[in-house]
């Protein structure tokens, strides 16, 4: 068995793509066999050797060097006619386009998709985009996706780059969806004459899809996973503090036999009188207490540092 499978063996994907949901999305379909190269911008004047034209590769080089692995990653400054005829180069031998680019931006680089279908008809394009439709061309980022959708409840930062992330599997899964348009093609049964398609992928949907338990009230408060079972929490403990998922009923019944409470059912597990019960009992632990409980009730927790 392998981690992943080569379903993207012989597709040959460019990426034009920077920052990190298209790198994100090219390291995912380099993983599943795609034949990836990828242009970048060169870097800013008077930059180290070896610098990349990819702001990643500046805000964090281990990130890059990862996402990067099995690409080969080439210069090419798109706004001169050197940098487009190495594009050109390029297009003529890839099957898939990876862009992240405002749609105006790639107007003026001459690849928004009217041009590069003209010019390339059996080339298809996986466009990322902050937002759908005319939204594409307003400014915004991770946070402001998931500020937009309900997942920043607070004054911290959000754990991870959620709508990044979330929107570079939607793009590989567009590349997956391409390919599986190309290959239909050249069955022996297709179109003779054969046209690419483009798919828009764009991060405020990812947030969104992301932020659906939320929506349905699952995630907030008084939801099932947002703290009121109180089998579903984070907890301290001794010396430090434990994230508890004992959210089905035998799972729960483990936990409040630890606890010394009696057989609870699932309403129960809603009262404020379990919570305090659970929590008293799980701060008097260590991580190490936890994690042999853990391991000795299948109880499905994990103990972690303050």
């Amino acid at each position: 068995m392998t981690t992943s499978s080569h379903v993207l063996r012989g597709v040959r994907i460019l990426s034009l793509a920077l920052n990190m949901p298209g790198p994100a999305a090219l390291m995912r379909c380099r993983q599943m066999g795609a034949t990836c190269v990828k242009l970048e911008p060169p870097p800013p004047r008077g930059s180290p050797a070896g610098t990349s034209g990819d702001p990643m590769g500046h805000y964090d080089k281990a990130a890059y060097a990862q996402m990067h692995e099995g690409v080969r990653v080439d210069t090419a400054d798109l706004k001169s006619e050197e940098g487009q005829r190495a594009l050109h180069r390029e297009l003529e031998k890839t099957d898939i386009l990876l862009t992240s680019f405002r749609p105006s931006a790639l107007d003026k680089l001459r690849l928004g998709w009217k041009a590069l279908h003209t010019r390339y008809p059996a080339l298809c394009q996986v466009a990322i985009v902050g937002a759908p439709g005319t939204a594409a061309e307003e400014p915004g980022h991770d946070l402001t996706y998931l500020a937009a959708h309900g997942l920043v409840p607070g004054l911290e930062l959000p754990a991870t780059l959620y709508a990044d992330m979330g929107g570079s599997l939607m793009a590989s899964e567009a590349v997956l969806k391409a390919a599986l348009h190309q290959r239909e093609r050249y069955d022996g049964s297709g179109d003779p004459h054969p046209k690419g398609i483009c798919i828009e992928v764009a991060l405020s949907d990812a947030a969104a899809y992301l932020a659906l338990p939320r929506r349905w009230g699952l995630s907030r408060p008084a939801g099932a996973v947002g703290g009121a079972h109180a089998g579903y929490r984070i907890y301290p403990c001794k010396d430090g503090r434990v994230a508890v998922a004992a959210l089905e009923p035998h799972f729960a019944a483990a936990l409040c036999a630890a606890a010394g409470l009696a057989d609870t059912d699932m309403r129960a597990m809603f009262a404020p009188a379990t919570h305090q019960a659970i929590a008293a009992f799980l701060l008097a632990q260590t991580r190490a207490d936890l994690d042999r409980l853990a391991a000795d009730k299948d109880i499905p927790m994990y103990a972690m540092a303050a």
